[in-house]
């Protein structure tokens, strides 16, 4: 069971980007008795030279405004369009390009999550006489009945649960926020939009980086960095040069395909070092790492960190959870060691805390 949107009569913006859950998520406030208003984000859209495709040209391109709008007239609510290009160009393209220059790999959907869908979309939504908005995330939300926090949780489904990128939330703007189909499984929701009549009920998944055509993110980076791709070395745990890159925005932390090295064992970048243009290749036992270091976290199910906690650990959206322990740092950070060594663990990305199904908090990963 989902937890109640609350009274009717309390106008909420559905963020309907086009796809199957967000518009059954505005289906099932409408149901509820909640009033709804459609807002779809428009963030980007590669120009036609780049990417012919419309369906692969952006997420929140033409096509999605198109399906918004039809989703809204079956609903009868009404819709608009804001346009947050200038913001997501500067919070979350920018910061993928300057992450990948510093031989980092960044995760674009935590950046949107955190800096356009929902600081910036309840602002917006409130200019729509909204004080709620609603998004087809597959989470859930519950308020903590001793500390009174509001508390994430996993989706119902775990192979669409997204609770991942939304670890940045704060209590705030959870506080505002519903997501109506986060005790579904996909394939329910599906069944929904059916029911409901909505022309977007078998629409396919759209790709996984909404400005990156075809996910091809180093054609994406050479268009807007060429500089960036200079030839250097690959060197061994010795630092013996054992190859060359075309550039270290080719490679991230254990990848193994691309280096073009004969060896009598098959190599990874186990470490990429901008500040020298190297890349480190070695033995896949070398991926392994039992502790790392989590900056910039942000606490959700609990106010911060006094002392060491056990948690289950995510280092990947689809990493399966490693039990750990972290460790409080001066200035806000965490270390967190791991009962078992963890392979591929990359700076850039984000290391979110469980405790259960419940979302303790999570940070950036550093080097």
């Amino acid at each position: 069971m989902r937890e109640k949107s609350g009274e009717p009569g309390g106008l909420v913006a559905a963020a309907m980007s086009g796809g199957v859950d967000s518009s059954v998520a505005a289906a099932l406030l409408r149901e509820e008795g909640i009033d709804v208003v459609g807002v779809t984000l428009n963030l980007f859209a590669l120009p036609k030279a780049v990417c012919t495709s419309e369906e692969l040209r952006s997420c929140c391109g033409a096509g999605a405004r198109r399906d918004a709008g039809a989703v809204a007239a079956v609903l009868g609510i009404p819709y608009y369009v804001a346009d947050f290009r200038r913001t997501f160009e500067r919070a979350v393209i920018g910061d993928f390009v300057a992450e990948y220059r510093l031989g980092r790999t960044p995760n674009p959907c935590l950046r949107c999550n955190r800096f356009v869908k929902f600081g910036p979309l309840l602002r917006r939504a409130a200019r729509l006489g909204a004080d709620r908005v609603a998004t087809g995330h597959y989470a859930r939300l519950e308020t903590d009945r001793v500390s009174g926090r509001r508390l994430l949780k996993k989706g119902l489904d775990p192979d669409k649960d997204q609770s991942y990128f939304l670890y940045p939330l704060s209590q705030d703007e959870l506080l505002r926020t519903l997501f109506p189909v986060g005790h579904l499984r996909k394939a329910d929701v599906r069944k929904l939009a059916e029911r409901f009549g909505l022309p977007v009920a078998h629409k396919p998944e759209s790709q996984e980086i909404c400005f990156v055509p075809d996910d091809d993110y180093v054609r994406f980076l050479r268009g807007r960095i060429p500089d960036a791709f200079i030839p250097g070395p690959i060197v061994d745990r010795a630092g013996r040069t054992i190859g060359r890159h075309t550039g270290i925005l080719n490679f991230t932390i254990g990848q193994r395909k691309g280096m073009g090295i004969a060896a009598p064992r098959p190599l990874y970048v186990i470490a990429v070092e901008p500040a020298t243009n190297t890349i480190i290749a070695g033995p896949n036992e070398a991926l392994f790492r039992t502790r790392l270091r989590v900056l910039d976290v942000n606490w959700i199910a609990v106010p911060g960190l006094s002392g060491p906690l056990r948690a289950a650990v995510k280092v990947r959206y689809r990493h399966a959870e490693a039990a750990a322990m972290l460790y409080p740092e001066e200035g806000g950070g965490v270390i967190v060691e791991f009962e078992k060594p963890q392979r591929a663990v990359t700076p850039g990305q984000a290391a979110v805390f469980y405790d259960g199904d419940i979302v303790l908090g999570g940070g950036t990963i550093e080097g």
